[in-house]
């Protein structure tokens, strides 16, 4: 038999070490549909496309997309085509997303400076209370 076709899978514990994060987390994936082993009796069985569907939800994760968000993007993946309609709802995303961090990059910015008033105010507090 040729390994051209074998193909690789992967158990539960190959992916979470190789991803380092937990089985739970990946059965987290699976209880919300977003990843659906094989069984071989009670042991889940991972195929290449999970993998990689796993490592795009974490991606996905990382870049603060919601699960939703990320499962949108997974699903419009097509290896038949050129992916260019899956591409540009990614870039899409990526927008909005720099567009929310801007925003709450400002919120934080004036955060800071009525945190710096207020302090200003209670040391002038302070120093007008000192005998």
């Amino acid at each position: 038999m040729s390994n051209l076709n074998v193909k690789r899978t992967y158990s539960i514990s190959d992916l979470a070490r190789e991803f380092d994060i937990t089985t739970r987390t990946i059965r987290f994936y699976e209880e919300a549909g977003m990843l659906q082993p094989e069984r071989d009796g009670q042991v889940r069985v991972y195929t290449g496309e999970d993998r990689v569907k796993l490592k795009l939800i974490l991606r996905g994760k990382r870049l603060g997309f919601s699960l939703a968000e990320s499962r949108e993007l997974i699903e419009m993946y097509d290896p038949s085509s050129d992916n260019t309609h899956q591409l540009k709802a990614l870039q899409r995303k990526i927008n909005e997303r720099r567009e929310g961090l801007k925003q709450q990059l400002a919120d934080i910015e004036i955060m800071q400076n009525e945190l710096d008033a207020a302090e200003e105010r209670c040391q002038v507090a302070l120093k007008a209370l000192e005998p």
